[in-house]
């Protein structure tokens, strides 16, 4: 990721051990005097520039109340000029002086009042000249109140209007030209090569970066101009920019100016106009990078990340507007567990609730070494909030008991499980333990020690499951819906979303290792669809889902239109700066488990839409809780056992009729229907 500097000479903090306060000493230690001593010594005329600007620099704002000072008395007399057609009676030219004096004073006190000589006149903007106009009115006024009260002789009240007008034309533009002389004058004399740009949308946040961009020329920017979305936008020139075209003759854009790079900032495009553009800059052989969102620019970085297109751009998927007050009423000095918190999802959820202040987090996982890399991260914005680390199996109640009895957690977030599919096809009896049996020993403790909120992190393969994992899943979710009753101190709600992308072990890390490695990337069949989001952004979801949940829902989230896998692939190469024919796509065949699309409802749920317009609820029938523990019971059983793979896959299809496994392996299809798809 490339990273441009915004603020010149950006401090960095350094953190110093305890002994740093300690004097220095050792041959390895430079003092500060001793790197004096090695500095070059100065030429005279380096020392005389030096020092002369030293002082200038000093005395600023000396020079500035001085210039000021100057060009008031100037606007006074020239007012003096006009008032009198540049014939000033003698009886006038007697009180001149001592009312310039006035004026001059007057002028200064509330210039320096209202801060006019604290800014630099080259980031001079309308809030600056708006400050202008009110000195220059308050001076006014107090000139008038002093001339007519206070003074043996009377000022005429045209010339002191005359004179107000003068001065804020007069300072207003010659602060104006040296920000237009920086801007516009000085970089076309600059020896440095500037990248000719093309900006893409006319709102207000792409506006704001053309400004930017021309008021720091070191960044290497020129704008040429900028690039409606739809024909319906602005034409013309905006801001003192001009609209050089839309998306549908961006062709005629690229033949008729000279372009070395595009900016687009984040979520000025949906999916199909980003791709529709990355498609157009790539057929020119140009550079199209992509500027983060206002709001991710308060990140506490003091540089701007510009950042090539990623597969995220292409998808589209707009920025989420939480119900911030709703999250933060159920997480604001309360005690959060979540599990898996070592995992993409788990971890996510962890970085999100940090953000709402809960009194407690507990981070709980099995795995050491991610546990051990989400905390070291979670306490570097740690705050108040008291991180507490716990290394734990989900399948050990025993250890979960404790857990809970000892820190008592108002909300658990349980986004512990098996999620790989061909992996549970041979793993069946931990698929069972994990996904059922963890769950079902989580959502005990959480009854047990009346935690307020239960939320189960589900997934699209629960619905009408062909996998084991998924038939894990949907009784998971039946087993946690089952303990929803009106004397239940728990409110217990399910979350189901689709694919997230890069996530551990999902398709987009996949590809990109296959890239790296020259190829071939693998597909199961050309026609598969799966649904995508962002990690952040269903981890968001996932808390605002958990604000709405009054018990017993399953939230369904918007994931959008599905994505052809084979497409996905085709993206990937071409993000990587590679020809799309550059790496082989291999179709092998679906595996044990797969589906060729995913489905985010049963057919006897109804999709109910919730206050947030990304979340629905799937309106289900009830779950009878002794019919899913005689399920559940039989499982256990069958464990017990030590069940043979195909006796607990027809356990699982017994307790969910909706289960059709696809155990079977689907032949590899034919490389001539890939080559036609291709085409």
């Amino acid at each position: 990721m490339t990273h441009i500097n915004l603020i010149s000479g950006a401090s960095h903090s350094t953190r110093h051990s305890p002994d740093d306060t300690q004097p220095a000493t050792g041959k390895s230690l430079v003092t500060l005097e001793s790197a004096k001593r090695e500095e070059k010594p100065r030429s005279a005329w380096q020392e005389f520039t030096f020092r002369f600007v030293s002082t200038v620099l000093r005395a600023r704002l000396y020079l500035l109340a001085a210039a000021h000072a100057a060009v008031f008395a100037l606007s006074f007399l020239l007012a003096y000029l006009l008032r009198f057609d540049f014939k000033i009676p003698l009886i006038e030219q007697r009180y001149m002086l001592p009312g310039m004096l006035l004026v001059a004073v007057v002028k200064l006190t509330c210039f320096y009042l209202f801060r006019s000589f604290h800014g630099w006149w080259r980031y001079v903007a309308f809030s600056d000249l708006q400050a202008l106009a009110k000195a220059t009115g308050v001076a006014l006024v107090a000139i008038v109140l002093i001339d007519h009260f206070a003074l043996p002789f009377q000022i005429p009240r045209s010339v002191l209007i005359v004179d107000a007008l003068i001065t804020f034309f007069a300072i207003g533009s010659i602060r104006s030209s040296w920000r237009v002389m920086h801007e516009e004058v000085r970089p076309r004399f600059s020896k440095s090569v500037r990248r000719k740009t093309l900006l893409i949308g006319t709102s207000d946040a792409v506006i704001r970066l053309g400004h930017q961009l021309r008021s720091i020329p070191e960044l290497g920017y020129e704008t040429i101009g900028l690039v409606a979305i739809s024909k319906n936008d602005p034409r013309g020139w905006i801001s003192n920019f001009p609209v050089l075209g839309s998306l549908d003759t961006l062709d005629v854009v690229f033949s008729c100016y000279h372009i070395d790079e595009i900016l687009v900032p984040a979520g000025e495009l949906n999916g199909s106009q980003m791709r529709f553009l990355s498609d157009a800059v790539e057929a020119n052989h140009l550079k199209l990078r992509v500027i983060p969102r206002v709001e991710d620019l308060f990140s506490g970085s003091r540089k701007m990340p510009v950042r090539d297109v990623d597969i995220n751009d292409l998808l589209g998927r707009d920025p989420i507007k939480l119900d911030n007050s709703a999250i933060q009423a159920i997480v604001s000095e309360q005690v959060v567990l979540v599990t898996g918190a070592g995992g993409s999802i788990g971890s996510e959820i962890c970085r999100q609730v940090m953000l709402f202040k809960p009194r407690k987090l507990i981070v709980l996982g099995r795995g050491e070494n991610r546990i051990f890399e989400i905390e070291r991260e979670l306490r570097q914005s740690l705050g108040d909030t008291q991180l507490i680390a716990v290394i734990a199996d989900i399948n050990d109640l025993p250890r979960l008991r404790g857990v809970f009895e000892q820190h008592r957690p108002d909300i658990v977030f349980h986004a512990a499980a098996h999620k790989h599919v061909p992996l549970m096809e041979a793993n069946v009896s931990e698929a069972i333990k994990n996904n059922i049996f963890g769950t079902k020993n989580v959502a005990d403790c959480a009854l047990e020690f009346r935690a307020s909120r239960f939320v189960l992190i589900s997934s699209d393969k629960a619905v009408n499951p062909t996998s084991v994992m998924g038939a894990t899943k949907h009784l998971a979710e039946r087993y946690v819906l089952s303990l929803m009753d009106a004397q239940s101190p728990t409110r217990f709600v399910v979350v189901r979303f689709g694919n997230v992308l890069g996530s551990n072990g999902s398709v987009i890390p996949i590809f990109k290792k296959q890239i790296a490695d020259g190829g071939p990337i693998t597909i199961t069949d050309s026609r598969m669809t799966r649904f995508f989001m962002s990690i952040p952004e269903a981890s968001q979801l996932v808390l605002q889902a958990s604000a709405q949940g009054k018990g017993g829902e399953i939230f369904v989230l918007d994931m959008g239109e599905p994505v052809l896998v084979l497409d996905l692939a085709r993206d990937l190469i071409r993000l990587s700066g590679l020809a799309p024919d550059a790496i082989d796509i291999e179709v092998t065949g679906m595996r044990p488990g797969e589906k060729l699309f995913e489905e985010l409802y049963f057919d006897e749920e109804t999709s109910i839409a919730t206050d947030h317009h990304k979340i629905f609820a799937a309106y289900h029938r009830t779950f009878a809780r002794q019919e899913v523990i005689e399920c559940v019971d039989g499982l256990a059983d069958g464990l017990r056992k030590q069940a043979g793979t195909a006796e607990l896959v027809q356990l699982l299809v017994d307790a969910i009729p909706e289960f059709q496994h696809n155990s079977r392996k689907t032949p590899i299809e034919p490389l001539q229907h890939l080559e036609n798809s291709l085409k």
